[in-house]
């Protein structure tokens, strides 16, 4: 894949990816948004439908990557050049933040109207709770109901070993660089997967461009009240995905290989 096709290939799909998935939370966050209070349900399968959209898109062009721990752990099993893995992670993190922002865009409104009633309500349980988290960071980024590092860490390392396993051995293309056509499908029904299965401790983040391309729009974006975008905990949803990923793709490289 030529530089222009992993740059094009893993901003657009990435893009989509985060456009769709923080839009699904926003839905469900806000005020003024029909889908207020939808719930768990609604947020699994929207971001499922969101991988789907922004792989089926990107696989014929890049791979359909659009993760930094699926890049890694293609490197690791010989289908991705290491050469090649900056360029791919730098575009994920662009798409990323242009998703995010994208995001913002479309529920500018929501956005208004939900941080005016909660100005209005400073005793509310939003503005009342874990100061470490703003009131709307997670629409743009992870973060733990239980906060222990080693917990939270381990919870990120299952489930991204469970998305790298399953891509590995049933998801990838006849060259082994990505996606395939089938496999879009298949990765994106493993997501819904590890959203109702493992995404409760620390919302899933599963992919560390997923929540520190967000986590970063969130801090620069011009909300009023917005709080803090939470770099304590930032790290967390980025090494565990990388140990994660990798841990799978040394196992297919043992067991599957």
């Amino acid at each position: 894949m030529s530089n222009t096709d992993i740059i094009v290939g893993e901003v657009v799909g990435t893009a989509l990816l985060i456009l769709l998935g923080a839009g699904v939370c926003a839905a469900v966050t806000l005020k003024k948004s029909k889908a207020q209070n939808a719930g768990w349900l609604a947020i699994a399968f929207g971001w499922g439908f969101a991988v789907l959209t922004g792989a089926y898109v990107s696989a014929g062009v890049s791979g359909a990557h659009l993760n930094p721990a699926v890049t890694i752990g293609l490197a690791i099993t010989g289908g991705t050049e290491w050469s090649q893995v900056p360029l791919y992670i730098l575009s994920q993190m662009v798409g990323a933040m242009i998703g995010a922002t994208l995001a913002w865009v479309a529920y500018y409104g929501q956005f208004q109207a939900h941080m005016a009633d909660l100005a209005n309500q400073p005793d509310s349980p939003e503005t009342a709770g874990d100061a470490k988290a703003g009131p709307v960071l997670g629409i743009f980024s992870t973060g733990p109901e239980v906060r222990k590092p080693v917990l939270n860490i381990l919870t990120e390392v299952i489930g991204t070993f469970v998305l790298l396993i399953a891509i590995l051995t049933q998801g990838l293309n006849d060259s082994g660089k990505g996606l395939g056509a089938l496999g879009v499908l298949i990765t994106a029904l493993v997501v819904v997967s590890i959203g109702l299965s493992l995404g409760g401790p620390t919302g899933y983040a599963i992919n560390p461009a997923r929540d520190l391309g967000p986590r970063i729009v969130h801090a620069l974006l011009p909300i009023k009240g917005k709080g803090s975008s939470d770099w304590g905990y930032a790290w967390i949803p980025v090494i565990g995905p990388l140990v994660g990923g990798s841990l799978a793709a040394l196992l297919y490289n043992v067991a599957f290989a």
